[in-house]
């Protein structure tokens, strides 16, 4: 669905060396996980046996009952839908192998041995098993008449996405296994894990699972050994979890004494994606691909029989994706405001600049580019008073947005300049024959280019540079008047969408001592977002709502950061965007899935219609993932056709009742 893989790590109660005890529970929670539409399921290591057999691993009735459960759980699995991963002690030409059984549809398709065998502290492996690098490229194991592939150069295709297996301390290895799997395909990696608890190793080990997700771009989805082994030296928590590409989706419940079932949702279309894009990844695996020609063995499984019906969504779909959670909400924004701080520092170095100019409204960007000005005078330890901060009062700025933009000014000790653009705006309108009481595009767009304009001549004036104040949001929709806001000498703000925006300048009134500023800061944080180039209404109110006439910018961020960062196409962004905005965040409205599809196929058309505003931005600093620099991260024609994204919108109306064509209209 969407390109989602329901995926599962068990971690049940055992009981040690009583296979016919942890089969039934295998068993039982492979027919849970049918029922919930789970696709794969992985066990922990050895976990038909349980791990802590030890010297009961040198038994033959215990190796030989092992074998005949592996036998039972294949038989069980005949009817089954759902892939599962299970390991056993296995004997073979003279060795025991610690292995993952890998079962599907009343087969066994490959049999995969643990690779790093620890032999140190409280791990003396080596003392039963061997290493899968005692075996050969070819090896096939007779197991009850079935020729079985067994080795650790295994890839698995049920038809939908590859998957490789790892074992326990083959993760910590310097070169995991997985590392070598996913660069011969595989998009998934199971583990099948035994390791014991120890005071901070949960958090190393979270690490350890992050960290190879991210280098591998992979899922990885790890279940570890949990109650019922044995205590006698060390203890078993339970451990699982389900990661994608550096993040942590699932995790289980540390020291449970019942089985668990750890489910998510792996993104394989997203992994895909980022795997194309990578070029780094793509030259790693094409010399690791002809350094091991040959060597990597891939399976094909029988396709699995996608049940649409059954499928739920479990993951978290962040409804801010360009947010940081509250715990790291501080941290980041520092971290942020320090980027653009030493991006704009370099520049004003380089330049020899005596000042920087911004036009200040009032409004959000231009208040966080303000504070990204004072953070980058106060490293370079320059008086603020070489920041000359503009305000141009219009025929739209409001009393509002006026005072805190004076307000502001005066608090953070910049130079203040107060310049109306009303007359010169008036003598444009009467040289152009306008009529100033018809409020169109030319009327909202003069006003525009007035003030930036009266900008760039003061920048000459006062031996500066223009400091832009338009944020990625903007310029993803065109949002922005082309050789008006759209242009400046350095554009802070420019990798900044809107969303981060607001928390940006929240988080700093929330941190800043002066009251006035404070206040101020949150002020502006509440007033309506606008370009108040309309009149206002007859009490002094803003008239002109950005997010009345373009969308609601948490909508559109959402869309940006799926349709730039992931390569989305429409019909899976509006799925996500159905799950994120759904009412069970609080921090975010909720919308409709007319009111969705409507701001979605908006986006879409503006996106491709206004490039020809981005192909000729200023320098700005990329501070997260997306950026529309046409000299970085976006290469795109101005005059590429937006037929495919619309068709794709248009088709998704059959879902929902009709909805509002978006405004043509190009700014």
């Amino acid at each position: 669905m969407h390109g989602f893989i329901k995926v599962a790590a068990a971690v049940p109660r055992v009981r040690v060396a009583d296979c016919k005890f942890n089969t039934a529970q295998i068993e039982s929670m492979m027919a849970r996980a049918e029922g919930l539409g789970i696709e794969i399921i992985v066990f922990p290591e050895l976990s038909i046996t349980g791990y802590t057999c030890q010297d009961l691993f040198q038994q033959q009735i215990l190796l030989e009952e092992a074998e005949t459960s592996l036998l039972k759980i294949m038989e069980f699995s005949h009817n089954l839908n759902i892939t599962t991963i299970v390991g056993l002690p296995f004997a073979y030409d003279g060795m025991l192998l610690n292995c993952a059984a890998v079962v599907q549809g009343g087969k066994i398709y490959g049999i995969v041995p643990k690779t790093y065998i620890p032999n140190y502290k409280e791990f003396y492996e080596a003392r039963w098993f061997s290493s899968a690098s005692r075996l050969g490229r070819q090896e096939q194991i007779n197991f009850f008449g079935q020729q079985i592939p067994c080795g650790d150069h295994l890839l698995f295709n049920n038809g939908r996405f590859t998957f490789g297996v790892e074992i326990c301390e083959d993760l910590w290895a310097t070169i995991p296994p997985s590392s070598k799997l996913s660069l011969h395909g595989a998009e998934i990696i199971f583990n099948l894990s035994s390791s014991n608890e120890l005071v901070g190793k949960n958090a190393y080990l979270k690490g350890l699972i992050c960290n190879q997700s991210a280098r591998c771009i992979s899922g990885y989805v790890y279940a570890g050994s949990g109650y019922g082994e044995s205590t006698q030296d060390i203890v078993f928590s339970g451990l699982g979890f389900i990661a994608e590409n550096g993040h942590i989706l699932e995790e289980g419940k540390r020291f449970s004494m019942q089985e668990q079932l750890i489910v998510s949702e792996i993104d394989i279309d997203s992994l895909r994606q980022e795997r194309r894009v990578n070029t780094t990844f793509a030259s790693v695996k094409d010399l690791m691909q002809q350094s091991d020609k040959g060597t990597y063995l891939h399976i094909e499984m029988n396709p699995t029989i996608f049940d649409k019906e059954r499928f739920t969504l479990t993951r978290n779909i962040p409804a801010l994706p360009f947010v940081p959670s509250a715990d790291k909400i501080d941290e980041c924004c520092e971290e942020i405001l320090s980027i653009q701080s030493e991006g704009l520092a370099k520049r004003i170095d380089h330049t020899h600049a005596e000042t920087v100019v911004v036009g200040i409204s009032g409004g959000l960007d231009s208040t966080l580019a303000l504070l990204v000005c004072v953070n980058a005078f106060d490293r370079l330890k320059k008086d603020r008073k070489g920041i000359i901060g503009i305000t141009m009062p219009g025929f739209g700025t409001t009393d509002r947005t006026y005072t805190n933009a004076i307000n502001l000014m005066k608090g953070l000790g910049v130079t203040i300049r107060e310049i109306s653009i009303k007359d010169a705006c008036n003598v444009h309108f009467k040289d152009l024959g306008i009529d100033p009481a018809k409020h169109d595009i030319t009327y909202e767009n003069s006003q525009a280019r007035e003030r930036t304009q009266i900008l760039m001549d003061a920048a000459n004036q006062m031996n500066g540079f223009v400091v832009g104040t338009g944020d990625l949001s903007e310029l993803a929709l065109g949002w922005a008047t082309y050789n008006g806001d759209q242009m400046s000498m350095y554009a802070v703000n420019s990798s900044i969408p809107k969303t981060l925006v607001y928390h940006l300048v929240s988080c700093v009134a929330q941190h800043v001592e002066d009251e006035h500023i404070k206040s101020t800061l949150f002020d502006i944080v509440n007033t309506p977002i606008s370009p108040e180039l309309i009149p206002a209404t007859a009490n002094g109110d803003i008239l002109q709502k950005t997010e009345d006439l373009v969308g609601p910018y948490e909508l559109h961020d959402f869309f940006i950061y799926h349709f730039l960062r992931n390569g989305f196409r429409p019909s899976k962004v509006f799925y996500l965007a159905q799950k994120a905005f759904n009412g069970s965040n609080k921090n975010v409205s909720t919308y409709d899935d007319t009111t969705i599809l409507k701001w979605l196929q908006t986006f879409c058309h503006r996106f491709f219609s206004q490039q020809f505003k981005r192909s000729c931005l200023p320098d700005g600093p990329k501070v997260g993932s997306c950026s529309l620099s046409p000299r970085g991260d976006w290469r795109m024609p101005s005059d590429a056709c937006a037929a495919l994204w619309l068709e794709e919108c248009e088709n998704l109306k059959e879902q929902i009742s009709p909805i509002t064509q978006p405004n043509n209209e190009s700014n």
